[in-house]
């Protein structure tokens, strides 16, 4: 199980579910699927659950915001829960000290809050407070970083780190193939090698270039920082006079690697990157450099999880589902954002 790494978490296997207001994407993650242009909607319109209903407490906890991607997280929670007359929005400071947030989420079950959204500095540490809050019979809906005991939550919601990798892959294996480029020079700028995340990231990613007859050139890790973004990037462009394709896996990082690509004065080659930020769409859009798609991680997963947290506490489900019950793992399907949908997806963005 990784530790704090600033911000992000863990890839878990769970059922898609397009459900009301969850901001799912759209598209499949089989080869042949090409982007859509249909953007997923920030809230359902309408439908009997979004009635007022039983006035609910939700406590939130996450970590600082030491990046645009985390600050969007805890934005997205707020202003989801805005959107209802019957909650309280219990948020408690932001921290990535491990024992504070414990503290913290030890405060919201004191309080006897009606549910419970957290995203963990570190799902195992955090493990048993959460476990302790599901025993007082506070729901607790963990958000991105799993905890790894299930019975310390009712339900998981998170994005797809495997599938980050398949949709970059098949972007960039499609493209080349449109192109007609034989044994192309493909590079990939990772965030931190040693994460289960990333390596889920670096495995879709593997996997979908294959099925072109392509692999990935040369590989290493940024740390997910700006800094280590235009140093990695820099490196790589030293060492590849030639290079045909770029997948970046983190947009926040990419505004290192941009600007090292920017330095350098290349660009024979296109670039993905990853996560969704508005920068990364407005690059897109604009069309004026090597940046032609991201695929998302969105942090609107945050608003999802105050959405869910609400029915749980109200004993509702979803209802674009036959069953009676909130789901107890809800993955979002990665999506693939190009100039011909950025326009649409620019509202859930987030500035890096």
């Amino acid at each position: 199980m990784e530790k704090r790494v600033g911000r992000r978490g863990f890839l878990v296997s769970g059922a898609v579910v397009g459900a009301g207001a969850l901001v799912s994407a759209c598209t499949s993650n089989e080869p042949a699927a090409a982007p859509t242009t249909a953007a997923p909607q920030a809230a359902s319109a309408g439908t009997g659950n979004d009635e007022p209903g039983t006035k609910v407490v939700i406590g939130f906890s996450a970590p600082a915001a030491d990046h645009g991607w985390i600050a969007a997280i805890a934005k997205n929670a707020a202003d989801q829960a805005k959107q209802y007359s019957d909650v309280e929005f219990k948020p408690v400071e932001p921290t990535n000290d491990i024992n504070q947030q414990i503290t913290a989420v030890e405060s919201l079950i004191a309080a006897k809050v009606n549910a419970l959204v957290i995203l963990p500095n570190d799902g195992e540490q955090l493990n048993q407070v959460a476990r302790k809050a599901m025993d007082a019979g506070i729901p607790v809906i963990n958000l991105d970083r799993v905890f790894p005991d299930k019975l310390s939550y009712r339900t998981w919601v998170g994005g797809d780190n495997y599938g980050m990798g398949v949709a970059a892959g098949n972007y960039i294996g499609k493209t080349l193939k449109d192109k007609g480029v034989s044994n192309p020079v493909i590079l990939e700028i990772q965030g931190i090698a040693t994460l289960p995340l990333t390596q889920d990231r670096s495995k879709g990613f593997a996997d979908a270039l294959k099925t072109y007859g392509f692999s990935v050139t040369a590989q290493q890790d940024a740390k997910f920082t700006v800094e280590s973004g235009t140093q990695v990037a820099s490196n790589l462009l030293q060492a590849h006079k030639k290079i045909d394709a770029i997948w970046n896996h983190d947009d926040d990082q990419g505004i290192g690697v941009l600007a090292a690509i920017k330095e350098a004065n290349r660009s024979e080659f296109f670039m993905v990157g990853g996560a969704g930020s508005a920068n990364a769409m407005r690059d897109i859009q604009a069309d004026s450099g090597v940046l032609k798609a991201t695929v998302t991680y969105s942090p609107t997963m945050a608003g999802s999880a105050i959405k869910l947290a609400r029915l749980i506490a109200q004993g509702k489900g979803l209802s674009d589902l036959v069953e009676q019950q909130v789901p107890q793992s809800i993955t979002l399907a990665s999506e693939t954002i190009t100039k011909e949908n950025a326009a649409k997806y620019l509202p859930l963005g987030f500035e890096s």
